[in-house]
This record gives structure tokens, sequence and C-alpha cells, in this order.
């Protein structure tokens, strides 16, 4: 079995609400949404450095906008 670590983390009310929120509407714990997030902007960081680029497309108009990751 995997080591498992534990942290605190700190959030302002503002992204509490929201980091509630988004678990309720995944039906996932806090802790399962951090980690999903996790692998997410992992994989977002590899695409990026491959030099991918990530887009948001309208599904009726197919405009696209680009996602800029600081």
């Amino acid at each position: 079995m995997l080591e498992r670590k534990t942290m605190t983390l700190n959030l302002q009310e503002g992204e509490m609400v929201v980091l509630d929120r988004l678990a309720e509407r995944k039906g996932l714990t806090k802790t399962a949404l951090i980690r999903q997030a996790l692998r997410l902007y992992q994989s977002v960081e590899e695409r990026l450095e491959q030099g991918q680029k990530f887009f948001f497309e309208h599904p009726v108009s197919k405009e696209k906008s680009e996602l800029l990751v600081l």
C-alpha cells in the first residue's frame, strides 16, 4: 500500500464554499476532489510542456477560447 501523508490546507471562506459545492455536485469527498484536481493539473502541465494548447469550444457557434495557465 502507498504511504500517505497528511497536510493542513487553509482556505478562505469563498474557496471553501467552492470546494464544498464542487464536491457535492460531483458526489466526491473534498479530499477526492482535490486529488482529482491535482491529476488534472498535472495532465495539463505535461501537455503544455509538450507545446500543446487547451481550448474551450462553444457547442453552437464553435467559437474557441484558449485556456492560459500561469
